[in-house]
């Protein structure tokens, strides 16, 4: 009976701008309650609804992202957001620094998760019980046995002293090594968020995607002990 986000669907679903409407066949049926021909135009709207329905989810399907993981398998993400950046760490960031890694997590805002191999997690020794907590990325690269933890800095902040705090507590029984990562769209965004950056860690920018900044530390995109 409600549309959601009609007049922009591809608007993301944490936008204070989100809103809701009655659709255009429901207000008839509410406009035609108690008159002489309510019953024919509800009639008429359960025999429509399911071909309503069917549109509605086709509309809200052709706006969702497609993302193919590094295993060659598709899956989609909510429009708008940090969604259109998630996609580039997955498609752009993994191929050239995680090259063999596997994709275990994959946040999305719409479903709270779009992606959760827990089984392979809890085999690294990792148990999740808040996916709030979780990072937007986790990929496991197993030639280094690494686990690559990876922040969307474009709407919420990188991977700051605080968050680098929650992230190793939340990882803490991990039996593989911790890399993490704040990922910007542009250099501008990140330009922003430079003095919050925590240091171990590392930075990067869809606008250069063969580029990393390494912040310190005695290795270039590792785990430290």
């Amino acid at each position: 009976m409600v549309e959601y986000n009609s007049d922009n669907p591809e608007r993301p679903v944490n936008s204070p701008k989100a809103n809701y409407r009655l659709s255009p066949a429901a207000l008839e049926v509410v406009r035609a309650w108690g008159s002489a021909d309510a019953d024919d135009v509800v009639d008429n709207y359960l025999i429509e609804l399911p071909g309503q329905l069917a549109a509605y989810a086709a509309a809200r399907d052709m706006h969702r992202i497609p993302v193919t993981l590094p295993n060659g398998t598709i899956v989609t993400l909510s429009p708008g957001g940090q969604n259109v950046l998630i996609r580039a760490m997955v498609e752009e960031f993994c191929p050239r620094f995680t090259p063999g890694g596997q994709v275990l997590y994959l946040g999305d805002a719409d479903a709270k998760l779009s992606l959760f191999d827990e089984a392979s997690l809890l085999d690294l020794g990792v148990r999740v019980d808040q996916h709030g907590k979780m990072p937007d990325v986790v990929v496991h690269l197993p030639t280094r046995n690494w686990l690559v933890l990876a922040e969307a800095a474009s709407s919420h902040g990188p991977v700051d002293s605080t968050r680098l705090a929650e992230l190793k507590q939340l990882f803490a029984g991990a039996t593989a090594g911790l890399v993490f990562v704040s990922c910007f769209p542009d250099r501008s965004v990140m330009r922003s968020y430079l003095p919050a950056l925590a240091w171990e860690t590392e930075a990067w920018a869809a606008s250069d995607p063969e580029h990393l900044i390494h912040f310190n530390g005695d290795r270039f995109l590792g785990p430290h002990r």
